[in-house]
């Protein structure tokens, strides 16, 4: 008799712990404030929809540094964007799997939440439509997402941040974009020795640096426009070209004739630390980049207006070099690289 009443009481309990009555741990997420720094432009409208979160950045971060993402796990996307070169690297092209080489220069992440394209080609215009790029390129990880998935949704640390992230452990393609996409909107360098003068901080330029600024603002604003140092424009500045066959610079995306070997203006900012220079490392010096275009850039029907109605090129002294070399090198945010 006595059994039998246990057992009763034991089947009411397990009926009461329906799942009716299941009341999952809900955790706080909070969104974190992006810094927008004086000056900078309006960020990107997908930012907006997809904000950083405590969670999602911890998460984003994660996978940024996680080698599962390449076929053969060799590889991360930190593997190749390097925080000590401004999230870029110093090799000429990019090194994928096996040491496949890729098309291109890797270009620095710094700042995307103001971007308004990505890749040197324009390709992609929400950030968390480009992750996927790198993973299922052959020259780069060369796997696919559902290969990646497959490696890490036992991994239990996953399954902790995708609930603390999203709400439930179920690893998607689309929560991994927006992870990674979070972090990266995070990554904001604005802490330069031109910041703190602008910002009157007590920091004042050299004199090197103080005539390098004058000449900046007369020869290069044209393109490296707005506190971003880019206008985000595509132009053909008569660089020495990428014979590869697959390169067509922005008229890969465009179809278009006037955008061949046109490539998106890069951001100065962090430049002293991004060597080599050029959509697939043309240069190795910031120096090597003057002395051409005060020799003369390569012609071509699209060239940019500012070379091509002035000779082709942007005539510089070697005191006006070694100035603008000087300013630039202050565009270099120390506690962003370290």
């Amino acid at each position: 008799m006595k059994k039998t009443v246990y057992i009763l009481s034991l089947l009411f309990i397990i009926a009461s712990c329906s799942n009716d009555d299941y009341q999952p741990v809900v955790y706080n997420n909070p969104e974190i404030g992006l810094h927008i720094p004086i000056g900078f432009p309006d960020i990107n409208a997908a930012v907006k929809v997809n904000m950083p979160t405590q969670y999602g950045v911890e998460l984003g971060k994660k996978l940024f540094e996680d080698k599962r993402l390449s076929a053969d796990n060799s590889i991360a996307c930190a593997s190749c964007h390097i925080q000590a070169h401004a999230f870029a690297d110093n090799n000429i092209q990019g090194v994928g799997i096996e040491g496949r080489t890729g098309l291109r220069n890797v270009p620095p992440i710094q700042n995307m939440a103001f971007m308004r394209f990505y890749n040197w080609d324009g390709s992609k215009l929400q950030l968390e439509n480009q992750p996927l790029v790198p993973i299922i390129t052959h020259e780069e990880m060369d796997s696919s997402i559902l290969e990646v998935i497959g490696k890490i949704q036992e991994d239990a640390s996953y399954k902790e941040l995708f609930t603390k992230t999203f709400g439930d452990e179920n690893i998607t393609p689309e929560r991994i974009y927006k992870s990674i996409a979070q972090y990266e909107y995070t990554l904001i360098s604005a802490n330069s020795k031109y910041d703190k003068v602008m910002r009157n901080e007590g920091e004042t330029f050299t004199e090197s640096e103080s005539r390098g600024y004058t000449i900046f603002q007369q020869k290069c604003t044209g393109c490296h426009s707005t506190e971003l140092f880019t206008d985000q424009s595509f132009r053909n500045i008569g660089f020495p070209l990428n014979t590869n066959t697959n390169e067509a610079g922005r008229a890969r995306v465009t179809g278009l004739t006037a955008d061949y070997m046109s490539f998106r203006v890069p951001s100065l900012r962090n430049v002293a630390f991004t060597a080599p220079y050029g959509s697939f490392g043309q240069f190795a010096t910031l120096k090597s980049v003057l002395d051409y275009f005060d020799n003369g850039v390569l012609y071509s029907d699209n060239l940019d207006p500012a070379f091509k109605n002035n000779g082709n090129r942007i005539p510089l002294s070697e005191q006006e070099k070694i100035d603008l070399i000087a300013f630039m090198k202050a565009l270099s945010d120390n506690t962003f690289v370290e």
